[in-house]
């Protein structure tokens, strides 16, 4: 009897398990696709995080080099919007956050950012030095360099500008509040400057631009004539920082902690600055 049931009976208990393990790999699959459907979910989710970004038109030349790496790497999109540092005008950093512009993370002079922190408009301890760059000089591209080499060149050089152009942010409020007046040449300088910078001179609309470098270095249709003497000199820092409130923290240090990378320090030195230590 046990002889004859025996084969039979290892056939039926192979039957059960081959059974078995397809009900639990039917069981497993659903679970498994759950599970990589989530995954695509979030990596979707990281992918659409996208930051508004204001920066200054110091650092624009750098970021506008550095934006396609970092959205690349990160699958985060930015979106840039240009400002003035600091200054009166409706577009200023400040007055945009001020209007309530989503910002996420701003870029902008030092002094600038020093303002919005004393109003309390930036995440404490987000904010980080990127670089500095002096002031420099530019002309119309064919025109002459003209001499600029001693504290006094540049003064004549400014006397018989027929128009100068720069920022009214950050370096032109140095130009116009201290600098002319030390050289004793505000009331000839005040009809002949505009606000509208180097843009303009490659228009022809001015003669001069003087402004920091590396706003100058690479603008089409101008030359640059050099740096202006280190006894007037003033040198710009730029600096980030996410702005408080942001809905997208870990991607704004994310943005941040690129921006003070060694990639990222090669791109701003490109750009006519030195990079600096982040704090």
């Amino acid at each position: 009897m046990n002889k004859r049931w025996h084969k039979p009976m290892g056939l039926v208990l192979l039957v059960v398990a081959a059974a078995a393990a397809a009900v639990l790999a039917e069981v497993a699959l659903p679970a498994a696709a759950r599970a990589q459907s989530e995954g695509q979910r979030e990596s979707q989710k990281q992918t659409r995080a996208q930051l508004n970004v204001i920066t200054s038109g110091g650092f624009a030349a750098a970021f506008q080099e550095l934006q396609p790496d970092f959205e690349k790497s990160t699958g985060i999109k930015l979106t840039v919007t240009r400002g003035a540092s600091q200054g009166s005008g409706p577009d200023t950093i400040g007055a945009q956050l001020r209007r309530g512009f989503p910002a996420d993370v701003v870029i902008l002079s030092r002094e600038g950012l020093d303002d919005l922190i004393a109003e309390k408009r930036i995440a404490a301890g987000s904010d980080v030095n990127l670089g500095q760059t002096p002031l420099g000089m530019a002309v119309r591209a064919g025109a002459p360099k003209p001499d600029i080499s001693t504290v006094e060149a540049f003064k004549q050089t400014m006397l018989r500008a027929k128009s100068v152009t720069f920022p009214g942010s950050t370096t032109g409020i140095y130009m116009v509040k201290k600098l002319f007046p030390q050289l004793g040449i505000a009331s000839e300088m005040a009809p002949k400057t505009t606000s509208t910078g180097v843009a303009a001179v490659a228009k022809g609309d001015a003669e001069i631009a003087v402004q920091p470098v590396s706003e100058l270095l690479h603008a089409p249709g101008t030359k640059f004539v050099g740096t202006i003497p280190k006894e007037i000199q003033y040198v710009s820092v730029f600096s980030a920082a996410m702005v408080m409130g942001s809905k997208e923290a870990k991607a704004s240090k994310q943005l941040l902690d690129f921006l003070t990378s060694e990639k990222a320090r090669t791109a701003i030195k490109a750009s006519g600055m030195e990079p600096v230590k982040a704090r």
